[in-house]
């Protein structure tokens, strides 16, 4: 008998008849993948093992305004990106590179959870044994601990009942499957479903569920884009490979912002927090040194200290070589136009590296000026004050805008000991004096050049 097969996109779930190089709804190459085709009553088989009751369409002013039961983990990092702790009967899906740390995030968090709930961890990767080990690695010795080794959906969701965990930990989604499905684990059609069925055990029981998801070869969680859509909580946990320091960031967030970060440093004994960020990614900063700058960005209300660093060096081919790392390239290739022309500066026979000290990447443009002021010490060889921060956005033009939050920044800025700030000049009036700190205000990348070549 011939086995039907069907084509899905991995990024978005789209189902087509014939394999294809580039996905027509999201436009994806190489995303096409095939699998077999369910049969029809299975594939319209309602998947749900969860007690929600029957929805009743009810007015807006008939609706309660009760705020969302939030509850603590434990790690102040963790409940800043989750919005002030994780939400009662939410979907949480953490994902990261291997190594990164997801496991030890969500094993550690337990220690803090079994104090007033009851915690269920279910492995798909290690047996219960191996899981006892690592606890043991990182000092968590809970009573309300449940330990399980399972990858059926249904055997989970039974031992869910018995037990009646407070909140349940998957590791990981790719590891899970159902016998809905005749799909092999980590496939498109056993991750939508098994999700979709942890969303009704959430929503109908009132459990906590975070899911720790693998990431694919392009940095993005593995299976189908509407796994993202799915669940209330995306938070993606990144860092460098040689380095001590991981960052957890808020890719999607229902119940609160989504540009958050929180700070983690990975130790023997696990992942440490790291609740001031401007110092680790300022500790060893070189000493009147030409070619770096300090700078103040905002990751959701929290001001960050980043140092950018530039290297200028004369090229020994036609085309020079660009690169960097921390700032987005076009944006860099921008800020180095705008400096030749409205700075005066000749960039075009050097090659120009600039990166950001700690992984950090700066996504918005209140760091141009201190990039700016990072290519024209390193050019002139002339280094930009130690004690001096640089803050603002760089126009075309030449000229500088002005920014948001900057009265949080500077507080920032004065706090880590810095003396002096270069601000723009229509920033200067509608901020308060911060005793401690001169504000040099400029109004074009001329005058900023001025102060120190």
């Amino acid at each position: 008998m011939k086995v039907k097969t069907i084509f899905y996109c991995t990024d978005c779930g789209n189902e087509l008849l014939k394999w294809q190089g580039q996905c027509p709804a999201c436009r994806a190459w190489n995303t096409i993948v095939e699998q077999p085709k369910e049969g029809r009553s299975k594939k319209n088989e309602a998947i749900s093992f969860g007690t929600r009751p029957k929805s009743v369409a009810k007015r807006l002013s008939e609706i309660a305004d009760s705020e969302e039961l939030r509850f603590q983990t434990g790690m102040c990092e963790l409940d800043r990106v989750l919005g002030g702790g994780a939400v009662q009967g939410s979907l949480v899906l953490i994902g990261g590179a291997p190594g990164i740390g997801k496991s030890t995030l969500m094993l550690q968090i337990c220690d803090n959870l079994c104090q007033f709930a009851t915690v269920l961890y279910v492995s798909g990767e290690e047996s219960v044994r191996q899981i006892k080990l690592r606890a043991g690695r990182l000092n968590i010795h809970c009573d309300d601990l449940y330990l399980l080794s399972e990858n059926s959906l249904e055997e989970i969701i039974g031992t869910v009942h018995e037990v009646k965990p407070t909140i349940l930990i998957i590791d990981s989604m790719q590891t899970i499957l159902t016998s809905k499905s005749d799909s092999m684990p980590g496939s498109i059609a056993q991750v939508k479903q098994c999700t979709m069925a942890l969303m009704e055990l959430a929503k109908g029981e009132g459990i906590t569920v975070f899911v720790i998801g693998h990431i694919n070869k392009e940095g993005s969680i593995a299976g189908p884009k509407v796994l993202e859509h799915m669940v209330d909580c995306v938070l993606s946990f990144e860092g460098e490979q040689h380095m001590a320091y991981r960052i957890l960031r808020a890719a999607k967030n229902r119940f609160g912002a989504t540009n958050e970060i929180g700070v983690f440093e990975m130790m023997d004994e696990g992942l440490a927090e790291v609740p001031n960020p401007s110092e680790m990614l300022l500790s060893g900063r070189p000493s009147a040194t030409p070619g770096t700058c300090v700078t103040c960005v905002m990751e959701g209300i929290r001001p960050v200290l980043a140092e950018v660093q530039a290297l200028i060096a004369p090229s020994g081919f036609a085309s020079p070589r660009r690169t960097s790392n921390g700032i987005d390239y076009n944006r860099a290739m921008l800020l180095m136009a705008v400096l030749e022309k409205r700075g005066g500066l000749n960039l075009g026979g050097h090659d120009a590296y600039i990166n950001v000290i700690g992984g950090l990447n700066l996504g918005e443009p209140a760091a141009d000026l201190a990039t700016v002021l990072a290519l024209s010490s390193s050019l002139c060889n002339k280094p930009v004050p130690d004690d001096l921060a640089a803050i603002g956005e760089v126009g075309l033009t030449g000229e500088l805008r002005t920014v948001n939050a900057l009265s949080q920044r500077l507080s920032e800025v004065q706090r880590l000991g810095f003396t002096k700030c270069m601000i723009p000049a229509r920033n200067s009036g509608t901020i308060l004096d911060i005793p401690g700190l001169q504000l040099i205000s400029v109004r074009n990348v001329r005058e900023a050049l001025a102060t120190f070549l």
